[in-house]
């Protein structure tokens, strides 16, 4: 079955060679640069229960997890590989157990006859606080605070266990590069022991081999060799950045980026939260929204439409719909827009009127008045609605999807000053549109910091001057 062209040099064997380097490396620092799905998870939860198994093991476990989600699965690998290797152990699943009920600190736990046992826990830095024992940082960059949550897990490292630290890249300026670089080129102070594996490191040593074991038979990526694996991730990643950071070990440079990673990870919805609105205007809990606020980047073949929808409440923006469209007519965009227009809810939405958006902002105005604005995006304006966006992630203000794309189109934007000292922001255009998604959130910001209620229009020539002062 499929039609890799490596294998690894025991096929026999459940670990490839990168995975087995990681799980008998018994430094008391271990950190792991990686690409995205190569198995390294699951291969440190087979070193946890070889460390916790034994009779004579002396420490517990700390388990560290993107989310709950991750926490949870984390230990069903552990209970895998208790029953494989260590069935007289008689690891018991404790599932969910409360650590701290007054911080509401929990953990997912397996327990071993010894007494010992793996806690694994979500990404909360406090959950580490004064535990004693081995500690896995699992994806360590994605953390909101990652420096913090390294400075309260080494001290629980004092009497004995390792400190494991494993993760993607999240940008150049991510506590995660830090600690990389300061162990390639600053001497290695703190005496870790680095692991890098690619994706193509990965494919070498025969990961297409395992893959293609563990896929239906009717699955595409059975036809295919390393190359054509290589080529199918790299281009399914939302851009050329995403790939080479998340799967190549290349940090995205934050020096250029108008958003850095960390300001954007920070105010990402986690994989458990509900956070999209039903078509009457309701929360998930069917809570009846107050404030929303439309924002509407127009597009039609090359670039994408797209309407982002937030909640504005107790001084946060809360996104509530994101609508993608490509390649729509105005009609049935037009026929989107009204539908969220309509809503009693909706206060404000502004709307991109320039080139190809113009009949169809001027067509909203016309038909629900005030509700709807049209801007039309100039250099000054631009500024205008980049700026607010920023802030609002600087404060951790808003709380946005996590997804690739939409992570793709807030890093594309870029700040350059031109040799007239004028400010730009642009973004390369691609299949993935031109930032779009950036665009339709700075507008939703924008209306929700207008005053709602008419407004009283200027003229074509009194608007030209206006421009340098705000956003029509």
């Amino acid at each position: 079955m499929g039609n890799a062209k490596i294998l690894p040099s025991d096929p026999g064997r459940l670990f490839l060679p990168y995975q087995d380097a990681w799980i008998l490396d018994t430094s008391r620092l271990k950190l792991m640069e990686k690409s995205r799905q190569i198995g390294i998870s699951f291969s440190t939860a087979d070193a946890a229960v070889e460390r916790t198994a034994p009779v004579q093991a002396r420490v517990d476990q700390w388990v560290s997890s993107r989310d709950e989600i991750q926490a949870r699965l984390f230990i069903e690998d552990a209970k895998k590989f208790a029953q494989i290797f260590h069935e007289g152990a008689k690891a018991m699943d404790l599932g969910l157990v409360v650590l701290d009920e007054q911080k509401k600190i929990t953990a997912y736990v397996l327990k071993f006859a010894n007494g010992k046992a793996i806690h694994s826990m979500s990404s909360n830095p406090d959950a580490q606080a004064g535990k004693k024992g081995g500690r896995i940082l699992d994806e360590f960059a994605l953390h909101p605070d990652p420096r913090k949550l390294y400075s309260i897990a080494y001290p629980g490292i004092t009497w004995g266990g390792q400190l494991e630290i494993i993760s993607t890249h999240r940008g150049s300026a991510n506590f995660f590069n830090e600690l990389v670089e300061e162990i390639k080129h600053k001497g290695n102070p703190k005496k870790f022991s680095l692991h890098r594996v690619t994706l193509q490191d990965a494919l070498d040593q025969g990961f297409l081999f395992k893959l293609q074991q563990h896929l239906p038979a009717d699955s595409p990526i059975q036809e295919m060799a390393e190359p054509d694996y290589f080529d199918f991730i790299r281009g399914g990643c939302a851009d050329e950045e995403q790939f080479l950071q998340e799967y190549m070990c290349v940090p995205a440079d934050d020096e250029g980026a108008f958003l850095t990673y960390d300001q954007i990870a920070h105010c990402e919805y986690s994989a458990a939260d509900r956070w999209e609105m039903s078509d009457a205007g309701t929360d998930p809990d069917g809570r009846e929204i107050v404030e929303i606020y439309i924002g509407y980047d127009v597009g039609r073949n090359v670039d994408l439409s797209v309407l982002w929808a937030i909640e504005r409440y107790l001084g946060r923006f809360f996104t509530r719909k994101v609508v993608v469209m490509r390649g729509k007519k105005f009609s049935e965009q037009e026929a989107v827009l009204y539908s969220f227009l309509d809503l009693p809810n909706v206060r404000r939405a502004c709307i991109d009127s320039t080139g190809l958006g113009m009949q169809l902002a001027e067509r909203a105005v016309e038909k629900y008045g005030y509700k709807a604005e049209g801007v039309r995006f100039t250099g000054p304006v631009k500024e205008a609605l980049a700026y607010p966006l920023r802030a609002a992630f600087e404060d951790q203000a808003i709380k946005i999807p996590r997804d690739d794309k939409i992570r793709s189109d807030l890093r594309a934007i870029k700040k350059t000053t031109t040799a007239a000292g004028n400010i730009r922001f642009d973004a390369d255009r691609g299949p993935n549109g031109h930032s779009d998604r950036f665009w339709a959130l700075a507008l939703a910001i924008h209306a929700a910091g207008k005053p709602s209620g008419p407004i009283e229009y200027e003229s074509a020539g009194e608007r030209r001057f206006a421009e340098q002062r705000g956003c029509y």
